[in-house]
């Protein structure tokens, strides 16, 4: 990597098995063409309609951030409920357990549709598109992502929301990427903004496309765990970043990212 300029290391990684779930944190991976193994490799879809279940309408399914996802083996998914009962996604009766806990009928898929969408809520905020409206939206084809397979921040974009809107607290669990870089010594503000369209090489192995900013919505304001209900993280994000944090990302070479690896640039 003699033409590479080095930008950070990975300082930790996340994988959310089923979509919009809670998902668990890595200190290995093996990434493929469509992203880290296993992630969102399932969702919860709807019985009575077919619609892919999201988060980003709280109002309806508020309760995926009150559930937790693993994978268990490759094949496998582990999920926590709220009630911190534990459901196999290979159990007999696993979808009547999740209707009981969403209080409607859904189904635990892993095969996405070939035009999957989902519904959304955006929060009444000025200068975002579509405040307070339920729309839906078109996601990746064929996927339950919601657009790139890949999602990257630095704890440098945490750090400048954070001095920007100190009474808020902007951790990596509302943003859901699946790696966090910590830029070299000095870097600050949003450093990956820079990053769209290089290729980044991480570890010995992968190298990522940086394909554009990562547009946010509202499961970033959704409580989960000890982290309060706050429409004033998204506020912050649409008034000093257009809405963005972090960046997507496509997979050019697979293979294994340990926690602690270089990130480069060519």
């Amino acid at each position: 990597m003699s033409d590479a300029a080095v930008v950070g290391s990975i300082v930790s990684m996340w994988r959310y098995p089923v979509k919009s779930m809670l998902g668990e944190e890595l200190n290995t991976t093996e990434v493929m063409e469509r992203g880290l193994m296993g992630d969102r490799a399932f969702a919860l879809v709807d019985a009575e309609t077919g619609a892919i279940i999201s988060a980003k309408l709280p109002r309806k399914w508020g309760v995926l951030f009150d559930c937790r996802a693993a994978l268990d083996s490759p094949t496998q998914v582990k999920i926590t409920l709220p009630d911190g009962s534990i459901v196999m996604g290979n159990a007999a009766d696993v979808n009547e357990i999740l209707s009981q806990a969403f209080g409607r009928k859904v189904k635990l898929s892993i095969a996405p549709p070939e035009a999957p969408s989902i519904e959304m809520y955006t929060p009444d905020i000025a200068d975002i598109p579509d405040a307070n409206t339920e729309t839906n939206a078109a996601i990746r084809p064929n996927t339950f992502f919601d657009a790139a397979t890949v999602h990257l921040l630095t704890t440098a974009t945490l750090n400048q929301f954070q001095s920007l809107k100190p009474t808020s607290r902007f951790e990596t669990r509302r943003f859901r990427p699946n790696f966090v870089i910590q830029p070299i010594s000095g870097a600050t503000g949003f450093v990956e903004n820079d990053w769209v369209g290089k290729t980044l090489v991480i570890g010995d192995q992968v190298r990522l496309n940086i394909t554009e900013p990562c547009p946010r919505c509202v499961m970033t304001t959704m409580p989960q765990s000890e982290l309060p209900n706050d429409v004033d993280i998204l506020r912050t994000i649409v008034r000093h970043n257009q809405g963005h944090v972090g960046i997507y990302a496509s997979v050019v070479q697979g293979g294994t990212i340990r926690r602690g690896d270089r990130v480069a640039i060519i």
